[in-house]
């Protein structure tokens, strides 16, 4: 599918505060842009942010950076992002107020309404995550409902590919994880088959994520998750641990 170009994109994307534009400086330094040495997140694919701005107003404790290669849908995230920030400030504004024992005034603020400060943007290509995140600076990657690239000949370029893990591998910490949904079957075997031939540890493998008493447990959903679950697809989800070779 083409993506229609929008021309205030760039623009709008470079002049943004939870945008980092030269990411590459920040490579071994990704606490000074968060200002805390809080573990580092990402979601390489974010589209339009609902799963990243989800995630980091459910676990502050964790730093999120959203990588996507087209500046036109990383402008839908921006957008997002501003548009729940600005709720939030309106959120507070109205947050109830109580008195607790000594009789000090307490204003309450729920989670929806705080902050986003632990989000970060970038726009970049996947393969260059070597060249912007130094080795063990990232604890997980996020992989949600990825390009299948279904040619043969484009097989490198899917993103749970030998090729890709081997890039991830140069960042992930010990123990670092990719956690990859999707609801294109083919797409889900050949991640198992790629993470076994490189190998990685398959942790734990769903086939009906949503019917899993157990992998659901905290599930947030993307945009592709709720429309292709409305279809009736059966949603995967893999979760594989780095490899020591």
């Amino acid at each position: 599918m083409r993506l229609r170009n929008i021309p205030r994109a760039n623009d709008v994307i470079s002049a943004h505060a939870a945008v980092i534009n030269a990411p590459e400086k920040q490579k071994g330094n990704w606490n000074e842009a968060f200002g805390n040495k809080h573990p580092i997140h990402i979601e390489i694919g974010m589209g339009k942010g609902q799963f990243l701005t989800k995630m980091a107003e459910a676990h502050p404790e964790i730093n999120y950076v959203g990588i996507e290669r087209y500046s036109s849908v990383l402008l839908r995230a921006v957008e997002r992002y501003d548009a729940l920030v600005a709720g939030a400030g309106e959120m507070r504004g109205k947050a109830d107020a109580t008195e607790d024992s000594s009789g000090t005034r307490v204003v309450e603020v729920s989670g929806a309404a705080k902050s986003l400060d632990n989000i970060r943007l970038i726009c970049m290509d996947a393969a260059c995550l070597a060249d912007v995140f130094a080795k063990g600076e990232v604890e997980k990657i996020y992989l949600n409902f990825s390009d299948p690239w279904p040619k043969a000949k484009h097989a490198k370029r899917r993103l749970v590919s030998k090729e890709f893990l081997t890039v991830f591998s140069k960042v992930l910490a010990s123990g670092g994880t990719v956690e990859f949904k999707t609801d294109n079957v083919g797409l889900f075997d050949f991640s198992l088959q790629q993470a076994k031939e490189a190998g990685w540890e398959v942790l734990a493998v769903t086939r009906d994520l949503h019917h899993d008493e157990v992998m659901s447990r905290g599930n947030v959903m993307t945009e592709y998750e709720e429309k292709f679950s409305m279809m009736g697809n059966p949603i995967h989800k893999g979760i594989f641990e780095i490899g020591t070779r």
